[in-house]
């Protein structure tokens, strides 16, 4: 079957809405045009896409793994039509997509999404959140968004801008600290635990100073440590600018440990097809004024 791009959209509607007629009413389109839609695009996959259970409609599981394929290519396109050879951020309606993590947006974003309410009010954020994908397929997924806010030493080979830097610290329930030489029989939450990224995984920190952490549980992001601690026996490694947003009364305590030289450096990081682009040249540098301010604000008083 030839490839047909005028079915990416119904299809996204499709993946998103799990059904015809609220497909239809989202696209505006008459309920059998989507349906004729729905019928090509399973001719064109062999596949039913969705998949009736009881009175609603579920996705097989093709259709789940392409819900975002979908919305990244339609991203893409977006893209691709919204190039201007200038960019006019007071007049502009655009979206812009980071990925990040959930310390990242309470941090580095809200500082960017207060600029750019004063500069540019008609420009959206859309953040994705960083996952181990993020890193182990960063050409695809770098190709379909606008921005990555990683720390260095995760990717190499794509343009980046260093942002601020931040620090690794170990912290346990404040009723359950550890010594020394008790952290290697603790079990250990370890945010972001990639083990073939050894140059910059906390773990690999650990392991140098003579620790070998049993981890337990891993988790693609900071903020949800404090239920996996207090009141337990478990550690964690959380960065400092993490450490700073955990709800009062955390019950949390600081284990002083050192974790190798050198700070974390936040960065930006960008497929080289975005560097002339005067939209992303702009956006670049609200990033780095953001950046500055994060890097101003003073570590929290406790660590």
């Amino acid at each position: 079957m030839a490839l047909d791009l005028n079915l990416l959209v119904p299809l996204d509607a499709l993946l998103k809405e799990r059904s015809v007629t609220k497909a239809a009413q989202r696209l505006g389109l008459s309920q059998p045009t989507v349906s004729a839609a729905l019928a090509r695009l399973r001719r064109h996959f062999g596949d039913q896409l969705l998949t009736r259970v009881g009175n609603t409609y579920e996705l097989t599981p093709l259709a789940a793994r392409l819900v975002e394929q979908t919305a990244q290519a339609l991203g893409s396109v977006d893209r691709v039509f919204l190039s201007r050879p200038v960019f006019e951020p007071t007049h502009s309606r655009r979206e812009f997509t980071l990925s990040a993590s959930d310390v990242h947006v309470a941090t580095l974003g809200r500082v960017l999404a207060d600029l750019l309410r004063e500069r540019a009010p008609g420009v959206r954020l859309r953040f994705r959140t960083n996952t181990m994908e993020t890193v182990a397929h960063a050409k695809d997924r770098l190709a379909a968004l606008d921005a990555v806010v990683l720390p260095q030493g995760l990717l190499s080979d794509f343009p980046v801008m260093d942002l601020y830097e931040d620090r690794w610290v170990c912290v346990a329930s404040a009723a359950a600290l550890p010594t020394h030489g008790e952290l290697s029989a603790r079990p250990w939450v370890m945010p972001y635990h990639f083990p073939w990224a050894m140059g910059f995984s906390p773990a690999h920190r650990l392991q140098a100073q003579g620790i070998e952490p049993r981890v337990e549980i891993a988790v693609e992001n900071f903020l949800s440590i404090p239920a996996l601690l207090t009141g337990t026996d478990r550690v964690a490694v959380v960065s400092v600018r993490a450490l700073s947003l955990f709800p009062a009364g955390h019950g949390l305590g600081v284990v002083e440990l050192p974790l190798g030289p050198g700070p974390v450096v936040e960065s930006l990081w960008w497929d080289a097809q975005h560097d002339r682009d005067p939209a992303h040249i702009w956006l670049r540098g609200v990033v780095a004024e953001a950046g500055a301010l994060v890097a101003a604000t003073p570590w929290p008083e406790t660590v």
